[in-house]
């Protein structure tokens, strides 16, 4: 008998760290990064220790995807 972890994703997930996650997105830096961590209004971050924080990859692309915009009227 098979016993599975719901816990455990059958896709393996990519963990990218500050300086990481800043690289991929052109413009943004790990100090704006940090500020996004302090107004809650960035990505979705872990924290696996108290100095250790890291973004799963699909998280920051989600998070990019919800800044979309059609037009420069459009409310924050």
């Amino acid at each position: 008998m098979s016993v599975t972890n719901p816990s455990v994703s059958i896709k393996a997930r990519k963990y990218l760290s500050p300086k990481e996650a800043a690289e991929s997105i052109p413009g943004l830096t790990i100090a704006k990064l940090s500020q996004l961590r302090f107004t809650a209004s960035g990505p979705r971050y872990y924290k696996p220790t108290p100095k250790t924080v890291v973004y799963a990859e699909d998280d920051l692309i989600t998070w990019l995807e919800s800044t979309a915009r059609t037009g420069t009227a459009e409310a924050n």
